[in-house]
């Protein structure tokens, strides 16, 4: 069985994958939950299954002008649940459309059961992606 930070770094890798799918649906669980808390006004906050979930990850990601170079992750933290950790870490890439570069931080929040994401709750710097993208 793997551990949730085996889950993460599965998770990882699969960003900088620039010339396959977003996500590998097989990453995460049928009923997986993800949530943006902090998400921008008219998007959604949270998506239930893994279809919907994989669909919108996908759709997002053809309409978002980077490619992301680099996670560096700050801090893991362990929690008394041995199947959940949170992760902070900054996330930096290349805005396509004018070669700057930028990063952001998040700090995520991930439940593993049977060696896929179960759960997702990430909290995204959202001002500092606006301002990176506002620059395109």
């Amino acid at each position: 069985m793997s551990t949730p930070h085996e889950a993460f770094d599965r998770l990882r890798r699969q960003w900088f994958l620039s010339d396959g799918p977003a996500l590998d649906p097989e990453l995460f669980t049928e009923d997986v939950v993800v949530e943006m808390p902090f998400a921008a006004p008219g998007r959604p906050d949270r998506i239930e299954g893994r279809a919907a979930f994989v669909a919108f990850a996908e759709a997002g990601r053809a309409a978002l002008p980077v490619r992301f170079d680099r996670c560096q992750v700050t801090a893991v933290h362990e929690t008394v649940d041995p199947d959940v950790i949170v992760v902070e870490y900054e996330l930096g890439g290349t805005v396509t459309t004018t070669g700057r570069q930028a990063s952001a931080p998040f700090v995520g929040v991930l439940r593993a059961r049977d060696g896929r994401i179960a759960h997702w709750r990430e909290y995204q710097h959202t001002l500092a992606i606006a301002q990176a993208l506002s620059a395109a």
